[in-house]
């Protein structure tokens, strides 16, 4: 069960700083039309991977009118990259310097980039780290204070795989958790998002990453304070920003939308309405939202 097809992008490998070889996704790259625009740059959450931003990689490499190179990245651990075998070093300030060597590797110097959930994390430290990398910022469903409550509603999930034995049975089971969060979904939607999640390994479909990214999350409670990333958000202020909440989101709170829109009063706010944590970007209001936002740059 797929919906990609290799012929719609060049699949690419590059080195880290630390030697290992990690995958991405190259949309759009060999159209003359795509040679005068920004590149799109696509950083995933915390157990995904480039495949969730395949649609939106599609349709945005290929506008009519506007079109641009999509670089959707696996990080270490996750789909076709490597995983390391120092599972300490599963955590963000490394992984933002594996999204640096990509930009490196993919002659990236200056991109919009769109951030969901832990990839947003990530682009709040490239804005301290490399703030002329970053010509526009879309974060999917994340901003500077993550609620605790929805922590461990991931971790929840992520421990509690189920045994799949067929790509119907995956669908169903996101159905199971994550349909009263997401009821604006139809059914190509749930299986673009399996195939995303999972991978066919020997006859049995298994989420596709290194489980000991789970291992950090193991350590949460509901009264533990979670730190605050407010002093790297005011990094967003000289580059425009959009920001999407899901209407059902269990990760960005609306008190916490609300002040990140005070703190940047030029920032578009967008609501994914009937989608929960993290929504669907190729569903067609987001996919316009984001369309428009992306021809404001320049």
């Amino acid at each position: 069960m797929t919906s990609a097809t290799k012929t719609s992008f060049q699949e690419l490998r590059f080195s880290t700083s630390d030697g290992l070889q990690l995958y991405a996704r190259d949309y759009g790259n060999g159209d003359p039309r795509t040679a005068g625009t920004l590149p799109i740059v696509c950083l995933p959450g915390l157990s995904r991977n480039s495949r969730d931003f395949h649609l939106l990689a599609m349709r945005l490499s290929t506008h009519p009118e506007n079109p641009h190179r999509v670089i959707a990245l696996d990080y270490r651990g996750r789909g076709f990259s490597d995983w390391d075998t120092d599972k300490s070093r599963y955590q963000l300030p490394v992984e933002a310097e594996d999204v640096l060597c990509a930009c490196a590797a993919f002659d990236v110097t200056r991109a919009i980039f769109i951030g969901t959930s832990r990839g947003g994390l990530i682009l709040h430290l490239l804005a301290a780290m490399r703030p002329a990398l970053l010509a526009a910022i879309v974060l999917n469903d994340i901003g500077p204070v993550i609620e605790i409550a929805g922590l461990l509603q991931i971790r929840r999930y992520l421990e509690a795989q189920p045994t799949l034995h067929s790509w119907d049975e995956a669908v169903e089971s996101l159905k199971r958790v994550h349909g009263p969060a997401f009821p604006s979904l139809e059914e190509p939607d749930w299986r673009d998002m399996a195939d995303a999640i999972f991978r066919d390994k020997d006859g049995m479909i298994v989420a596709d990453f290194d489980p000991a990214l789970i291992e950090p999350l193991k350590n949460l409670d509901a009264d533990m304070p979670v730190p605050d990333l407010w002093a790297l958000y005011q990094g967003f202020q000289t580059m425009p920003l959009m920001a999407i909440r899901g209407e059902n989101s269990s990760i960005l709170s609306r008190a916490t939308f609300a002040e990140m829109a005070k703190r940047h009063p030029h920032m578009t706010l967008v609501n994914a309405v009937g989608q929960g944590h993290a929504p669907l970007l190729h569903r067609p209001d987001l996919l316009d939202e984001i369309t428009a936002f992306i021809g404001r740059i320049l």
